[in-house]
């Protein structure tokens, strides 16, 4: 007779978070304190952005990834905006080019130097004027280069030409009440947004409609978020009418009932998911909250597959997420989060725990780089693409293999030592002359016949063998363990 097992098999079962250490924080940093619920980080493969205090208008730091530590109160910023900054993003195109939104109703669009900044920064590239109210989002285009989304308080979606500062779509009767998230499908010909009236839309920017909308996604009245799949589903966060935190996955074809629906706890802070296309696990962070929880989505019911969570002391302010190719191959990390505290970021490494040293296939496959698929005169007559997928094996480094050890002044002593055992009993050795000083150090020692010598030698073979015997008894140990682990790893206790 056959059991089911019960625990569902997955490579990413034992994903574990692990916080770095202390001097690989970035330290005295005064996160801002704006009520707007952005995530206030933004990352790349060079550089981190954090939405700070300002006093006079709206600043963000941008630091290189290695300037670790304490960051000095006088650090430069970007600062070019008079009122709070709310949203930041990183262009997927040029890891140099960073937009960000503000309360000041401007968008503005600026080139970081190679280095990072050494003097404040108060010059966009770009500045883009078109909504009436503060801009709480911006998001870039997936696959078309210089295309930028801006979502405002004033209930309008803009669609830019960075490259030539021109508006392309204004999307203004769509969403009647705030807009709380939007993001890009994976080729970008659609975005899906979640909005205050508690409805999830699907939108064609192109097209200027609503190809597909839900309401009353969620029940409850706190904000909630929503992001495309790679496979064109949704996943949608937010509350229930009892303020119960949910999770839920819809089909884009079928909106009438979710495909997956999970209450998670009654916590208030807005719920911020992150996405892995190459994995199909989606991180879920709660704003005040001290967790991270992820979740795997596959096509087998019940569809949203709970992984574990990672718990620390301290709430989070904001979070960031670098992209697959910002990630450590080598020692098989799959995310990476820039936790933000009051006073600190912090970086949080999730790790799938591997005993081969060899390039893992299954958990890097060919992700997002950094080439755009179509430039943006392309997308806007109508042409659509998947993004350029590129191979992380390159950044894969094999580990140093290890040399072999041979102690040679042992084996030339043992080897002199029989030697000398076995002649010295016939004839004797004549007795060296006096070497001069210099050489008494470099030269090996003469062994002669004697009960002494005879001693010595069967000392050095009984340690041997008792060496041998020991390290033999560890080999057995090791493959006990190793085949426990295996059990465990592969569901059998």
């Amino acid at each position: 007779m056959s059991f089911r097992k019960v625990v569902r098999q997955s490579k990413f079962r034992h994903v574990f978070g692990q916080p770095v250490k202390t001097d690989q924080c970035y330290d005295d940093i005064r996160v801002s304190r704006v009520t707007w619920d952005s995530t206030f980080c933004a990352v790349n493969p060079s550089f981190v952005a954090i939405i700070v205090e300002a006093s006079g208008g709206g600043a963000f730091l941008v630091l290189p990834l290695h300037k670790t530590g304490r960051i000095d109160k006088s650090y430069p910023t970007v600062c070019g905006h008079t009122g709070p900054v709310l949203d930041i993003d990183w262009c997927p195109h040029n890891d140099h080019v960073i937009a960000s939104g503000s309360e000041d109703c401007t968008v503005m669009v600026w080139q970081i130097p190679e280095n990072g900044l050494s003097q404040p920064l108060t010059e966009p590239v770009v500045v883009l004027e078109g909504h009436s109210k503060r801009v709480g989002i911006v998001t870039w285009h997936p696959t078309a280069r210089n295309v930028l989304l801006s979502a405002g308080c004033d209930n309008v979606v803009l669609i830019w030409n960075v490259g030539t500062a021109e508006e392309l779509y204004r999307l203004d009767g769509l969403h009647p009440d705030l807009i709380y998230s939007v993001s890009w499908s994976r080729d970008g010909s659609l975005f899906c947004t979640a909005c205050k009236d508690k409805s999830v839309r699907v939108i064609d920017p192109r097209r200027g409609t609503v190809v597909a909308e839900k309401e009353r996604a969620h029940e409850g009245a706190r904000p909630m978020r929503a992001i495309f799949l790679a496979d064109g589903k949704i996943f949608t966060t937010g509350f229930s009418r009892m303020s119960e935190r949910q999770l839920a996955l819809w089909d884009t074809e079928n909106l009438e009932e979710p495909m997956g629906l999970q209450e998670l706890d009654s916590s208030n802070g807005a719920l911020l998911p992150f996405y892995d296309p190459d994995t199909s696990v989606v991180y879920v962070c709660g704003k005040g909250d001290s967790s991270i929880r992820y979740f795997e989505i596959t096509e087998e019911p019940p569809y949203i597959h709970f992984l574990n969570t990672f718990t620390s002391k301290e709430p989070q302010r904001g979070m960031g997420w670098m992209p697959k190719r910002g990630l450590d191959v080598n020692k098989c990390e799959i995310a990476r989060f820039y936790k933000l505290h009051e006073r600190k970021c912090e970086p949080i490494i999730m790790t799938v725990p591997r005993k081969s040293d060899l390039f893992q296939d299954d958990l890097y496959p060919d992700t997002a780089g950094p080439e755009a698929a179509m430039e943006a005169e392309e997308w806007v007559a109508g042409r659509t693409a998947g993004p350029v997928l590129v191979s992380l094996r390159q950044a894969y480094v094999p580990s140093k293999q290890r040399d072999l050890k041979v102690n040679r002044r042992t084996l030339l002593h043992d080897s002199r030592a029989t030697t000398g055992a076995t002649t010295g009993a016939t004839t004797p050795p004549p007795t060296p002359p006096a070497a001069p000083a210099s050489a008494r150090f470099s030269a090996p020692p003469v062994l002669g016949s004697g009960s002494a010598t005879g001693g010595r030698l069967d000392e050095v073979l009984q340690e041997v063998a008792a060496l041998r015997a020991l390290v033999a008894e560890q080999g057995q140990r090791i493959s006990r363990l190793e085949e426990q682990l295996s059990r465990l790893e592969n569901g059998h206790v």
